[in-house]
Order: structure tokens, then sequence, then C-alpha cells
């Protein structure tokens, strides 16, 4: 029978092992804590601070007792607003340990933002620093409280409560953490992450010990990870790619977190990795691209104890993964695509596939996992090599969006299938190439956002009429926003520089389109819909013109 009239179905299976982890995240750290005490856990380089697993285990467990003392429970929303330092990673496993639901706060949230999440969440306890570049996180908590009502602790790192939040527990108090702990179940949620909506409104992932335990092994699994391995982190920990492919990766194999800095810095990450020797790297593409622009300006810098790492959130230039091979020493270096709602990677390149296969694709579906193409309209599974929309199935699948069954219920099918909105093509060997996006999210430096909530803000400025943002080019950050507007008979000019003004402190910065562009009216198909296809290709051409 001819393989036309039969083409193979665009589907497939991960492997089988390594087993799955079935404890909680607590279980899996005292383990590698049994196993590599002595071996270094956490390195922050700005704080000059180190601690060895059991000097980290034991701030851990001070930690949960603390948060027992402050009046958290199981299930309890423990909100953590901070860029990256070592306060965010004790309190992430502290959480952990005593069943808290942390919910990560972009450190990047304006006031309207951090009170949705807080609101939404129905977060009681909030950790967090004083302040990070313009945003004073505590006067702007401080300010939520009366949308908040739940709210009713607030500790920042930098108090005298912070302090008493870490002070030597008595025996009776770490009795009762290991009692809580050892009734926690794997299918727990332990996590809430907010991803932009394509209504306006954030929707809260919420996560379990065996989606992000689990997702955090495999993925170090696939990068050979053990005790020997140091990993420089100057990726977010609020998102995934540093929380759950950073740190529950290290903490799983008993390798060494490494913080640089508290935000990404490019001298700092490099330095890191030389004075620390660290052997793995992560980063979006303009990180690397930033980290390559120091040694081409001359910074002489030993990084020859690096052989992997993992490049995510956006496609790579080839010119770029090859200078990250060759120059930075990556040679094992992996490639990850996936979404907060799958903890998040469900398809990554292998250590040794070929550069190629590392430029083009977005790799192979990960163990324990499924991933298919179907058709948007159908949902019929499309064949290898056809266009259609990427669904995955398994583990990783969060247990839902947050006090949002509805959403839930469009995302995440009957069968278990999460449908992602991208869209994809599968080749013969199972590889994955990212075509597009049905949902129209742009990713500019790798973070996702979907242009649907910027316009909404925008219809809030008094001259704009109507608004339209899209995704156009971008050599440094791979895309950047440009809002098409429509104005009031009244407005008669509107420029970036006065959309800047208008947005700045009100929306996160990246969300801020950085090009601005009058139009009479949007180009229309002939049912009315706004042809966003269109107003890219005449966006590339005005762009070119500028240049």
């Amino acid at each position: 029978m001819s393989t036309e009239a039969h083409p193979k179905p665009a589907h497939t299976r991960g492997e089988e092992t390594p087993a799955l982890l079935t404890e909680t995240i607590g279980a899996t750290l005292a383990r590698t804590v049994a196993d590599h005490g002595e071996r270094t856990a956490l390195i922050d380089a700005a704080a000059r601070r180190e601690w060895r697993y059991t000097e980290f285990h034991r701030d851990v467990r001070a930690l949960a007792a603390g948060l027992l003392r402050l009046g958290v429970s199981v299930g309890d929303r423990v909100g953590l607003w901070s860029p990256n330092r070592f306060e965010w990673v004790l309190t992430q496993y502290a959480a952990a340990e005593i069943g808290a639901v942390l919910v990560n706060l972009n450190p990047a949230y304006r006031q309207n933002e951090i009170e949705y999440a807080l609101q939404q969440s129905g977060t009681s306890v909030v950790l967090a620093a004083e302040s990070f570049k313009d945003s004073a996180y505590s006067a702007m908590l401080e300010q939520a409280r009366p949308q908040c009502p739940e709210l009713r602790e607030v500790v920042l790192f930098e108090s005298p409560g912070w302090d008493a939040l870490c002070v030597e527990p008595s025996a009776d108090e770490l009795t009762r953490v290991d009692e809580i702990a050892a009734s926690l179940s794997p299918d727990d949620p332990i996590n809430i992450q907010y991803t932009s909506g394509t209504t306006g409104f954030p929707k809260g992932a919420t996560l379990s010990h065996r989606n992000i335990g689990n997702n955090g092994y495999l993925v170090g699994e696939l990068l050979n990870y053990t005790a020997d391995d140091r990993i420089c982190l100057p990726v977010p920990f609020y998102h995934c790619f540093g929380m759950v492919m950073g740190n529950l990766a290290a903490t799983s194999h008993g390798a060494a977190m490494v913080i640089p800095a508290p935000a990404f810095d490019p001298r700092a990450t490099l330095e890191a990795v030389a004075e620390y020797r660290c052997t793995s790297l992560y980063g979006v593409p303009t990180m690397f691209i930033a980290e390559l622009g120091l040694l081409d300006d001359g910074l002489d810098i030993d990084l020859s104890s690096l052989r992997t790492g993992i490049m995510a959130g956006s496609p790579c230039p080839e010119y770029v993964m090859r200078q990250v091979v060759d120059r930075m020493h990556m040679r094992e270096v992996s490639i990850c695509y996936g979404m907060t709602e799958t903890s998040p990677v469900s398809t990554q390149t292998r250590v040794d596939d070929p550069l190629e296969l590392r430029v083009t694709t977005v790799g192979r579906v990960g163990p324990h996992l499924e991933i298919k193409v179907v058709d948007p309209g159908t949902g019929e599974t499309s064949a290898r090599g056809e266009t259609g929309e990427l669904c995955t199935r398994g583990y990783s699948v969060m247990t839902g969006y947050w006090n949002d069954p509805e959403k839930t219920a469009e995302a995440i099918d009957a069968d278990g299938w999460m449908h992602t909105g991208d869209l994809a093509d599968m080749d013969e060997n199972g590889y994955v190439r990212i075509t597009g996006r049905i949902k129209d999210m742009v990713i500019r430096g790798g973070e996702n956002i979907y242009p649907r909530e910027i316009e909404e803000f925008l219809y809030t400025h008094p001259d704009i009429l109507d608004a339209q943002v899209i995704g156009v080019p971008d050599v440094k950050y791979g895309e950047e926003l440009m809002a098409w507007v429509r104005l009031r008979d009244t407005a008669t000019e509107f420029t970036a520089d006065d959309l800047r003004e208008f947005a700045t402190g009100k929306i996160a910065r990246h969300k801020i389109p950085r090009y601005v562009h009058v139009v009479e009216e949007f180009p229309m198909t002939v049912t009315g819909k706004v042809r966003k296809v269109a107003m890219r290709d005449e966006a590339v051409s005005i762009l070119e013109q500028l240049r």
C-alpha cells in the first residue's frame, strides 16, 4: 500500500525512561541533600553568598517554619515579588515544603497588574524586595491593600520581619514542617504563574509538584546534568525558565544554581560563569547576542568551563548559535520549546543533535509526553510536513487556570490535550518547527506578549478611536511591537513618544509599542475582520523606509 494513501500522522510520544518522579519537590530536595549534602547548592554572586545543600536545606526548612508561624496553611497563596536573588530561591522551596501555592509576580508589574494578580489568586501573604529599578514594591503593595481584601501580610526581604521568618526553628516547629510535608501529594497545586491573556486579563496557570518537579528533572536529564554541574541563571525566576528549567533541574541532580545578578547583565553573567566555573548557561537569543557583543568588544574572559545550556524564548539565528557553540564552548547547547501551561518544556533538542536541527527546529517531544499537530478547523491529526496547531499531553499539562474553569476547558480538551495556539509542522523524525501563532502572540526578547492586552490599554487614551498591535521583525529582540491607531477627529497627531509618555508607569516597559503608525482605516477582510497579515507586510515596508 502506498505511503501517499496513508501518510504518517504528525503524532509522536517521548521515551519512557527515565521513570517519572512520584514525589513532592520537598522530597526530591531531601533525597538530593542525602546524596550530595556537601556539594554547592546555591551561589548569589551579587550578595557574595554560597550554600552547600545541607545549609540550603536547613535555611529552606527554617523559612518554612517561619511561614507556618505567619499563619500560612496548605493551599494558601504566597506571593513572591522580587528580581533574582537568593531569597527568591529559598521562598520557592520553603513554600513547596509546606504545601503553600507560590504566586510568581513579574518584577515589571505596574500597579494595576499587581492588584489584578493578588486579587485573582486570593493571595494572603507577599514576600517581596523593598524595590527594584524604578518600582517601589513596598509602596505599591500598600496602595494595593484596599483592593486586595485577602492580603493580610507583606514581608520585605530588607526588614526585621524577614529576619524573624528565618530564625532557627524549634524542634517542635521542624516536626510540624515534617508532618505537613509528609501529608502532601505530588498532584497538589504548588505554583501559579500568570500568562498574558488574549482578553486583556492574565490567566493563572496552576502547576503541581508533579508538573514542574518532573519537567525540571527531565530537562536536566536531557542535558546530562550531574552533581558536577553549575548552572548560570540570568533568566528570570518568576518565569518557568528560571524556576523550573533552572532551579528544579539543578536540585533534582545535585547541581549548583548560580545567580549572576538580580536582572540580566551580560558582563555580570560572563563574570559569574568564569568565577564559579559554570558548566551550563541559560538565556534567550537576545541575551546571548549581548554576551557575544562583549566578546566582540575585546572582553578577555575564560568560558572554557561551559559545555551546555539552554536557549529558548524565540528562534535563534544560525550565526548566533554557531558563535555560542564555538566562542562560548557550549557544544551541547539545547533548544527548548513550551509554554507556562505545560510546565513549560514540551520539546527539546538533544545534546548530540546536529547544529542544523538546533537552529531550524525546537527538537523532539520530551520523555513521558505526547505531541500532535492538528488541523485548527477540524481537530483532526495532520500528516507529517503539514502545518497545524501543536497540541501536547502528559504529566506536564497544568491542573488548570486558577479559578477559571471556562478558560481551562477552552485550552485543555476532553482527552487531556493542551492546545498551544502555535502553528507547527513535524518532520519524518518527529522534529518540530514552529511556523506561526494562531493567537497573534508576539515574542519580544523571550517575553510573550498578547496584542489584545495592549490594544485594550490603548483604548483608554483619549485621542485613540481604535488600535491594533502587531509584531514586527527586530534584529535585537526578534520582534518589536507596532501600534496601528485610528485617531479621534479632535486629534491631529500621535507619535511613539506620545504613546511612551502615556504608557510609562501604567503597563510593563516591554509591552509599550516601539512604533506607532496612524491610519484612517485598517485593512479588512470582506467579513469585516482586521487583516493583521497585511498590516505586518506593510509594516515591514514602512520600517525599511525609516531605516
